[in-house]
């Protein structure tokens, strides 16, 4: 067998649900775990006679994640029909953009390995409506919810820019994290408010040529740990197909293939269709979207600052880690909260290792977020201050801090209810380092004797200081009156 190299391509496609209160095309409440089909109406259910009434706020959410990913709006865009039949699509057809999409040619920034960013091009982002739900699990038939049907999606598609599947993860965690920012999406995805698709073959080279595997799309992933495995197998599955059958895109239609969570292998589903199968032609029932210069001011005048763009700031303002300044910034209310302590004097670090410590631990236990809890910002900067100042130890700040969730006391009253204070009064803490050199002559001569022993002793006997005040003495102060005494 000749020489064989290879590499991965893969792009991506990507679905969210948008977190209106009501349907693209109807008035149905969007809620998730109701009764099924008890959120359905006429429209949605596609009785015939009935018409679709577009969803501004969907509309403008769509064209906020747009700019966020650095889109060329358009000014002018329309609806079309896609036509195809399946139980869960009860009209028969899904209301989509096909070839004047609202917006294309952007770009995202993500993260890879070594602290660098890699930009992965954006071909098109559109909105299009979800179909229902097929339900199996009832027996030896199958059910159908349409309480999603009708949701407002956002559709994003990539080029292959990609080649591997931690790039692909990267990718998706970050459009997540960007979604929640600019609040279009709560991107629950354990709820289905994000699935995704990833597109991928090999451009593998034998012998001097040149051969590409067929493209398989795999359907319908829910998780990070789904995407990243999926595309593992994926890739190894079409470098085995071609050693054994030599088979080449030029050789056959693109397949879709599901993915076996229990197993961890692709299934294949189908060939999949071309645009033309679809049949699909102008949603004749809505009129297009014409996009007016202030309308789209309107809709930019909502951008934030961009989530991996304030995790690199953090990085190189406040001098915190990359990792702690992406835990920081994994959500848009816990950044804001940090940087309130920060603006009233908190120092970034003593404030970054409250939040994602105790803050996160905290939060954990109760079952919410950081920003749930209730912080404020205030007192946990005159917190901050007080372990700079040495009125409390760092060590004992997270127990302050947890009282401080815990009963809605103020940072100095919850150190002194918990005996917290540190004694910083010299003349106190002269008495008790008398008394600890007076116990320890071995100690006191190896400090003195400026040997190896030295630094060994000094921490010797400062530990006994702290542990004769029960833990309460400034360890500084401490520091200076023993360094004072043994010259």
């Amino acid at each position: 067998m000749g020489e064989l190299e290879y590499k991965v391509l893969i792009g991506l496609e990507i679905h969210v649900q948008l977190c209106t209160k009501t349907k693209m095309f109807c008035g149905c409440a969007l809620s998730f775990a109701e009764q099924a089909n008890s959120r359905v109406c006429p429209v949605c259910l596609g009785m015939p006679g009935v018409l679709p009434v577009m969803n501004k706020q969907a509309v403008e959410y769509a064209v906020l994640a747009a700019m966020a990913l650095n889109c060329r709006i358009a000014e002018f865009t329309k609806w079309d029909r896609k036509s195809y039949y399946y139980p869960d699509l009860p009209k028969n057809y899904q209301i989509s953009q096909y070839d004047l999409p609202f917006s294309s040619n952007g770009f995202i920034e993500v993260p890879v390995e070594g602290g660098r960013s890699k930009k992965i091009r954006i071909i098109r982002v559109h909105l299009e409506e979800d179909a229902g739900k097929n339900l199996h699990a009832a027996g030896n038939f199958s059910q159908v919810d349409l309480n999603r049907a009708g949701t407002p999606l956002l559709e994003i598609v990539t080029e292959p820019d990609m080649n591997s599947a931690a790039e692909v993860r990267g990718l998706a965690a970050e459009l997540q994290r960007m979604v929640r920012y600019l609040g279009v999406s709560e991107a629950d995805m354990q709820k289905g408010h994000m699935r995704f698709e990833p597109n991928v073959n090999l451009v593998i080279t034998k012998d001097g040529k040149e051969y590409k595997t067929p493209i398989v799309e795999v359907k319908n992933l829910n998780s990070f740990r789904a995407l990243e495995r999926s595309v593992d197998y994926e890739v190894q599955r079409q470098l085995d197909e071609f050693l054994e059958t030599a088979r080449v895109l030029e050789m056959g239609n693109k397949t879709t293939r599901g993915w076996d969570d229990v197993n961890e292998v692709t299934v294949l589903q189908r060939e999949k269709e071309e645009a033309h199968d679809y049949r699909y032609f102008p949603e004749p029932d809505l009129v297009p979207v014409e996009f007016t210069p202030q309308w789209l001011e309107d809709i930019r005048s909502q951008l934030c600052e961009m989530p991996l763009e304030r995790q690199t700031r953090y990085v190189s303002e406040y001098g915190l880690s990359d990792y702690d300044a992406g835990v920081l910034t994994a959500e848009r209310a816990t950044a804001d909260k940090f940087e309130q302590i920060v603006a009233k004097g908190g120092d970034p670090k003593r404030a970054c290792n409250l939040l994602t410590q105790d803050g996160l631990r905290l939060a954990k236990g109760k079952g919410c977020s950081i920003s749930e809890l209730g912080i404020d910002a205030g007192g946990v900067a005159e917190l901050a201050k007080m372990v700079e100042s040495g009125d409390v130890s760092a060590s004992s700040s997270s127990a302050i801090f947890v009282d401080m969730m815990e009963t809605g006391r103020d940072p100095r009253s919850s150190a002194e209810g918990l005996n917290l204070i540190q004694k910083s009064d010299a003349g106190e803490l002269e008495a008790i380092v008398d008394e600890v050199l007076a116990e320890n002559p071995k100690a006191v001569e190896d400090v003195k004797s400026g040997g190896k022993k030295n630094r060994k002793a000094m921490g010797f006997l400062l530990g006994q200081v702290m542990q004769k005040s029960k833990g309460r003495a400034n360890p500084k102060v401490v520091s200076k009156i023993l360094g004072r005494k043994l010259g």
